[in-house]
């Protein structure tokens, strides 16, 4: 069990506050840009991401009730936004994960797809969720996939001379589609990347843009408007041009991040610059996978999406796609969650597999702690130290992480003189108090961490 206690800002050192006060905070940059307007809302960036979804989540349609009674306890553990699965009718209907969309309309109203309601449940309960989230503070972000359709009846097409999938006539009467907006057309053969066989949307279309983005009834304003969605999660980027999830984005507002699926950080960076918005940071993803399941710390001083823009990054362990850091796994949830960037976490990490009191602890660490930009402070192959050097109303902190088999100590050097410290992981009891010249000794027990910063009582 953690006790917490709640920092006073005018109980900290004059010291501590000249810093705050000169510290230009990344996350604020993400605050600011990408904040939800909705109000009574946390600022997305403010606190911890959920996926609130795995695949193959339960059929039936109770998905949309399971989260709806978890967003409470959720906020309260320090979440500030949520992130549901693709929430419109698919080809599979009841079956669907969604990410084979149809009917972009159809919420779980219309019996279509061998179904009425979709996998997760029904449109009144999909807006009870959404209600309820929003009553608790918690942002909800749509996952919206833009590359692909799937479901269309057969028709012959005159750009490939054979029988195409590609006739979409949705019981919405909303975004009825032809061979003329897909690939090949008129305008051209194809973009940046068709998926899996799937018909391939051609976003050049004025036709596929006025439906997506333009219209005032469009999917984007839509999905922001009518169904309340806050942000977006963009399905599988690498599908089409940067530029389609920024007007998308813009054309109804929120945060937006996109699945750019690639661990060269220089290609995240040109994506997270042409699209104007956040990539998750697979980068950050595959160092943690060398560091922690490879058995290699060295493998954190690997450059990372979040060491080049912090306000850009997505940082996470898992998700429904790819769950390889098997083992050490806590350990890779103690590096994003004292790290900069804006941390996600997986649904089946927090509510199943992991120590949940031990990531409402790394959260809450996050949430109060962890401000300002990084200094690395030590690294070999079993152990990692870190500073946050504080600001924006916290204090910073120093985390230790130690993949060894055996207790680690260490003579590092904090913001803090002659200050008294302790680790608010409690897996340490030592409260040492730093010298004037800031140094101090931390430890770190066997295949664990620790996270040290001011003692404020």
């Amino acid at each position: 069990m953690f006790v917490f206690v709640s920092c006073d800002k005018d109980s900290l050192t004059e010291e501590l506050l000249d810093n705050q006060k000169n510290e230009l905070l990344q996350e604020s940059q993400l605050l600011d840009d990408e904040t939800t307007s909705r109000a009574g809302l946390k600022p997305i960036g403010s606190g911890v991401m959920m996926q609130a979804f795995y695949w193959d989540v339960p059929g039936g349609g109770n998905w949309w009730n399971t989260v709806r009674g978890k967003v409470q306890s959720w906020s309260n553990a320090g979440i500030d936004a949520i992130w549901l699965p693709p929430a419109s009718k698919a080809q599979n209907g009841p079956f669907s994960m969604g990410y084979d969309p149809f009917d972009f309309y159809d919420f779980g109203e219309f019996n279509q797809m061998g179904s009425t309601e979709t996998r997760f449940g029904s449109r009144t309960e999909l807006v009870s969720l959404i209600d309820r989230a929003h009553n608790y503070g918690l942002s909800v972000i749509a996952d919206i996939v833009l590359n692909h359709n799937s479901g269309g009846d057969s028709e012959y097409n005159v750009f490939t001379n054979s029988n195409t999938y590609t006739d979409y006539q949705p019981m919405s009467n909303k975004f009825d589609r032809s061979q003329y907006d897909f690939h090949p057309n008129d305008y051209h053969s194809n973009d940046s990347g068709a998926f899996g066989g799937f018909p391939d949307l051609c976003h050049h279309k004025s036709y596929v843009q006025d439906w997506l983005w333009k219209r005032s009834n469009s999917v984007a304003k839509y999905y922001k408007n009518t169904m309340k969605f806050d942000g977006w999660r963009f399905d599988y980027v690498k599908g089409f041009e940067p530029w389609v999830a920024k007007e998308f984005r813009n054309s109804a507002g929120g945060f937006g991040v996109g699945e750019y699926w690639d661990g060269n950080v220089n290609t995240l960076k040109w994506w997270t610059d042409n699209a104007q918005m956040s990539a998750f940071d697979f980068a950050c993803y595959y160092k943690m996978k060398d560091a922690f399941v490879g058995g290699n710390l060295n493998a954190l001083n690997g450059d990372m999406l979040w060491k080049r823009n912090a306000s850009r990054a997505v940082t996470f362990v898992a998700n429904h796609d790819t769950d390889e850091i098997y083992t050490n796994k806590l350990l890779a949830y103690a590096y994003i969650l004292t790290h900069e960037g804006y941390p996600a976490i997986f649904y089946r990490d927090y509510e199943e597999w992991l120590n949940k009191n031990k990531m409402n602890n790394l959260i809450w660490i996050h949430n109060n702690l962890a401000g300002g930009n990084t200094t690395n402070l030590w690294t070999d192959n079993d152990e990692y130290i870190a500073k946050r050097n504080g600001g924006g109303g916290k204090p910073g902190l120093i985390v230790y992480i130690n993949n060894s088999n055996s207790w680690k100590e260490r003579w590092i050097q904090t913001n803090w003189s002659s200050q008294q410290i302790k680790d608010y992981t409690g897996n340490s009891s030592w409260q040492p108090t730093t010298q004037s010249g800031q140094w101090v000794k931390i430890q770190a027990p066997p295949k664990s961490y620790s996270v040290w910063s001011l003692k404020f009582y």
